[in-house]
């Protein structure tokens, strides 16, 4: 058996050898010179001489289309085995054109962007493919960017207070009807909060130590400041406001901090219960935890806030007072309650005022009013959130009983 093999290899083994080198010859031509057809999904078109006037909708600041086009090519398969819609672009020529016209694709239309690729030797043919070509005027516009609420979670330890500016704007060119749409409907910017680290939030507090703040400012990066057009643009287009440079995100620290002023206890009294339930017939009860100091009835335990800062603490420390809501056994078991702040536009005014003072940074100097408004937010959000807690770092929660003739109010938990 092995005799017979080697026999039919070396037997005649020239003519064997010629005649597989023709074969390959015949081989490589025909490959060669196979006609085939193609369809080529997604192949970008460019305008070219469109009037400086003029533009496009769709049209991207590099001369693109947004629109993309399937065309069908025939020509040597070698050479089409290979392309794809990356190594071509069509091109339409808008000199001359009117308003709109119908743009017939050819292989005159097709540029070859691989210089292995030669349309005009490789191909054929291209099926013609048929384009409307609408041009539109070249408008400039300012368009209203309004700053979101962040979405994510503000890294552990921190909790997010606000954003500023609330409101921005950029300018866009483009055609005149998206451009006029985009107007009248604004855009978001909206950051993530994920994108922030903890890291990034500590070496922001680091440099502030010793201060009566506890709220830490990070600075938008400027490559944050952009806002996605795919109608306009292929790439985003950064944010040419000048308030732009003053985009922050303001954090407070989650620590604990210690209230160390006296805390009034209130009742308030429906007038609809007035005839059984009224400062003539109820009083607040005192106990270790409720005691009455210069007449005054105050809570006697240590407690703290979180998610406000120093200053705000400092602001309504003399301001401020826990109110139990009357009401009877029949409706509730246990009163209801919330902390109450007197007079607060005034404290909110001198707030402000403290920290407009205090400022030093260039940021605040971007049109003081807005920066005042945003203040004030800050302020009426810290109110919206203070909320008292114990040393083991749980809310303060509170029994709150109707007895014969007094209001009895009694931690749940050590305190």
């Amino acid at each position: 058996m092995r005799t017979l093999i080697l026999r039919l290899f070396i037997e005649n083994w020239q003519r064997k050898l010629i005649a597989l080198i023709l074969a390959m010859i015949v081989w490589m031509v025909a490959s060669h010179s196979m006609t085939v057809m193609k369809v080529v999904p997604n192949i970008p078109v460019r305008v070219l001489n469109l009037p400086p006037e003029k533009t496009i909708e769709g049209m991207q600041v590099n001369g693109l289309l947004n629109k993309r086009i399937s065309l069908t090519l025939v020509g040597h398969k070698e050479a089409l085995d290979e392309i794809s819609s990356k190594d071509l672009e069509i091109e339409i020529d808008a000199k001359d054109k009117g308003h709109e016209w119908i743009a017939t694709i050819t292989k005159a239309n097709l540029n070859s962007l691989n210089p292995k690729f030669d349309p005009l030797t490789m191909l054929s043919k291209v099926l013609p493919t048929e384009m409307i070509i609408r041009q539109s005027k070249l408008v400039t516009e300012k368009i209203p960017i309004l700053v979101t609420h962040p979405i994510g979670e503000a890294p552990k330890g921190y909790q997010f207070l606000d954003v500023w500016p609330y409101q921005l704007s950029t300018t866009v060119h483009g055609p005149e009807e998206a451009v006029k749409q985009l107007k009248n409907r604004g855009l978001k910017l909206t950051f993530n909060l994920n994108d922030i680290t903890k890291a990034d939030l500590d070496a922001l507090q680091s440099s502030h130590e010793g201060e009566l703040s506890d709220e830490i400012t990070f600075l938008v990066p400027d490559s944050w400041k952009k806002i996605s057009l795919p109608q306009l643009s292929d790439t985003p287009i950064e944010i040419d406001d000048p308030q732009a440079h003053a985009l922050r995100l303001d954090f407070s620290r989650q620590d604990l901090l210690p209230i160390a002023f006296p805390i009034p206890v209130t009742i308030f009294f429906p007038p609809k219960y007035a005839n059984t339930l009224n400062p003539e017939t109820y009083n607040l009860a005192t106990s270790n935890f409720v005691i009455k100091k210069n007449g005054i009835k105050v809570f006697n335990a240590p407690l703290y806030a979180q998610g406000v800062s120093r200053l705000f603490l400092e602001t309504v420390k003399d301001m401020v007072q826990v109110v139990i809501i009357a009401s009877p056994k029949s409706e509730r078991e246990t009163l209801l309650w919330n902390a109450q702040f007197m007079y607060p536009h005034e404290l909110e005014n001198h707030y402000v005022a403290q920290v407009m003072a205090q400022s030093n940074d260039e940021v605040f100097d971007v049109q003081p009013h807005l920066l005042e408004d945003y203040l004030r937010n800050r302020f009426r959000s810290y109110m919206n959130r203070f909320r008292l807690y114990t040393p083991d770092n749980r809310k303060l929660s509170l029994k709150i009983e109707l007895l014969a003739n007094s209001i009895a109010v009694t931690p749940q938990g050590e305190l």
